[in-house]
């Protein structure tokens, strides 16, 4: 029998996951409650990865608390509950060390670098940042489709660089390769004002879709899942094209509020997805 301070664990991350993380929330309610908690547990670890590399310390002190936070991973018995959640999880569905210590590794780099040469560099961080998170969760799904699980979370983070231009701005970060900048004929200057320029469309249009024929790709990953986990991987996936098509229709106007799907919005799509 699973211990009060576990149980309180669990309950922890999984209100961690409602309040921060709306897709994955509306995803993974229709997994069984086991593997809910589980996956709640990793994302509250990539939150928590995410709220230090993004937080107001400097640098040297957001690695400090980063490699903290490897650190703790180790731990036997771990006393916060996000770690006591998920300790329990990787020890129920066998949760690879390496995919968390990737998050970590992201989160670094999130201090060390601002701005990608070109797609092949960014692959690599979104690798770390996102497809970690598909290869974390993979076990817990009951699926070994390493590659097309990696392939999905690339294609998540993808879109959330389209959604978030301005938010990273705001951080002094341009995720959008360099190469491709100059190429479209977008400056840095452009981004600050939120110029909505035939030249910025054109980019945009482009790097949504990389990330839609990534999300294609990404979603073979449902051919090995049972059908609860098939649903939750879809549900999540189509909440965030949905995102995507949104801003497609405001014509890549990503420099105003936060782009956001309505309730009744994302409930549609859990809809489609019980009842296709």
């Amino acid at each position: 029998m699973r211990s009060v301070a576990v149980e309180q664990a669990y309950a922890e991350v999984e209100r961690v996951t409602r309040r921060e993380a709306k897709n994955f929330a509306y995803g993974i309610m229709v997994l069984p409650r086991p593997k809910r908690r589980a996956i709640a547990a990793v994302y509250a670890f990539a939150r928590r990865v995410d709220d230090i590399a993004d937080g107001p310390l400097r640098p040297a002190e957001k690695r400090e608390r980063l490699e903290a936070l490897r650190s703790a991973l180790a731990e036997r018995s771990p006393a916060e509950p996000m770690l006591v959640a998920l300790a329990d999880a990787r020890a129920r569905y066998a949760i690879p060390d390496a995919a968390l210590m990737a998050l970590v590794d992201g989160g670094i780099q999130d201090t060390e670098q601002s701005r990608y040469a070109d797609f092949s560099e960014l692959r690599g961080y979104c690798e770390k940042v996102a497809g970690a998170v598909g290869l974390a969760c993979l076990p817990v799904y009951g699926s070994d489709d390493v590659e097309h699980a990696r392939t999905l979370g690339i294609a998540l983070q993808l879109i959330n660089i389209v959604r978030d231009v301005r938010e990273d701005w705001e951080l002094g970060r341009v995720y959008l390769p360099q190469d491709e900048l100059a190429a479209h004929g977008v400056s840095e200057e452009d981004i600050a004002h939120g110029r909505l320029t035939p030249a910025w469309r054109s980019l945009m249009a482009h790097h949504a879709a990389r990330a839609r024929s990534h999300l294609a790709e990404g979603l073979r990953l449902l051919e090995s899942l049972d059908r609860r986990s098939a649903l939750c991987v879809r549900t999540f996936a189509s909440l965030y094209g949905a995102t995507l098509d949104r801003i497609e229709a405001r014509g890549y106007d990503v420099f105003g509020p936060k782009m956001r799907l309505s309730t009744p919005a994302k409930l549609a799509v859990v809809a489609r997805g019980l009842f296709p």
